[in-house]
């Protein structure tokens, strides 16, 4: 059996690695980090060309099952692997952690998207510490606030005039993100609902300093594609068949 895993995230390398040793893995990497950490088995970078070089490859590869484990904001490769393997008639599963919830003295600000958290900045605060990543600083570059943008690698422009850069890769902790928030004297948080528990240490330093929360809301999964929750239950169902 020959399992393309589609996606870098945590869940994706823990789940190559529970499947690792019982079928043929393959990981596809998007390519947008410049050193990833690799998962076990092997290993593809890059994009496909879209549904129909993603047909192709399934087909040219003999892969009996995808399973999407992507950030749960790649929307696109989201539905273009459903397109795809409905196309190519092999089963597609979903890997995604479940989204965070707000808990008692939360200040959230649900949103539907980045441009949606720029226009609630108003009157939040005035240093916003952004950690939606480096794509999509567009969204934020004519607001008037000073930025403080986390990500791995460098972000490219267009981004916010008053921006300073902090390069890291998580999972950060509860100690580090208080210092950040103080350090920085940040008075709001941006962020997406990733979910997990690598990134979560932000909103209870947040809680716990009374900051506001904007929060952009994940896209849905594409109609009809089944969902595990954690890396154990997707390999589960792949070994069951």
């Amino acid at each position: 059996m020959h399992i393309l895993i589609l996606g870098g995230t945590t869940e994706a390398r823990a789940l190559a690695g529970l499947l690792h040793g019982e079928v043929r893995v393959t990981s596809s990497l998007a390519g947008r980090v410049a050193n990833p950490r690799l998962p076990e088995g092997e290993v593809r970078i890059g994009g496909f060309g879209g549904v129909d070089g993603l047909v192709e490859w399934i087909g040219g590869h003999a892969v009996d099952a995808v399973i999407d484990a992507t950030h749960p904001f790649a929307e696109r490769i989201s539905f273009n692997a459903a397109r795809a393997a409905a196309t190519a008639h092999v089963p597609l599963l979903a890997l995604r952690r479940p989204g965070w919830v707000p808990e008692e003295g939360d200040r959230w600000v649900s949103v539907p998207s980045l441009e949606a958290a720029a226009e609630a900045l108003d009157d939040l605060g005035e240093r916003v510490f952004l950690t939606t990543g480096r794509m999509g600083l567009a969204a934020f570059a004519d607001r008037p606030e000073w930025f403080l943008v986390r990500s791995v690698d460098a972000p490219d422009a267009p981004m916010p005039a008053r921006t300073g850069i902090l390069l890291d890769r998580g999972p950060f902790t509860l100690d580090g993100e208080r210092e950040i928030l103080a350090r920085h004297r940040i008075d709001v948080l941006v962020t997406k609902d990733s979910g997990g528990a690598a990134t979560a240490p932000k909103l209870t330093a947040a809680r716990e300093a009374g900051i506001p929360v904007v929060v952009v809301r994940r896209p849905p999964v594409p109609a009809g594609v089944p969902v595990a929750a954690t890396p154990e239950e997707a390999a589960a169902r792949v070994l069951r068949g």
